[in-house]
């Protein structure tokens, strides 16, 4: 089913709003690391909102999820506070950690033959199990 338009504003409204917020628990906390909100994705009857986190370094991604997960009160309050003239109600916000830069990043390894080559080495490529 296809997002309607006001799903869309709403997304673009907190994805905004947590990026500010985000980035400045960041600052306060965590040097060296930049959080982005890459997307959100909003239910049709809006009380959930799924954001997905593009974290750098991608090596603390999962510690910085899970700090995000346990804090995730504290943020809603203030996206509520933020939103207040926007929004009736805040959506209920669950996190998720966004790997598409990691995927692209092996994409471009083996495409300039950083990696070992496939066809040459078969046992690089996953089984398919017969069902």
């Amino acid at each position: 089913m296809e997002e309607t338009n006001r799903q869309r504003k709403i997304a673009g409204v907190l994805q905004k709003d947590l990026v500010d917020v985000l980035q400045k628990a960041a600052q306060d906390g965590m040097k060296g690391v930049i959080i982005s909100v890459s997307k959100v994705h909003v239910t049709s009857d809006l009380g959930v909102a799924k954001v997905y986190l593009s974290i750098f370094p991608s090596i603390n991604r999962d510690e910085i999820v899970k700090g995000v997960v346990s804090n995730t009160v504290l943020i809603r309050h203030e996206m509520a506070k933020r939103t207040k003239n926007q929004l009736r109600r805040m959506p209920e916000l669950l996190f998720f950690g966004d790997d598409t830069l990691d995927y692209i990043e092996n994409i471009d390894k083996s495409l300039s033959g950083k990696d070992e080559d496939p066809i040459k080495n078969p046992d690089l490529l996953p089984k398919r199990k017969k069902i």
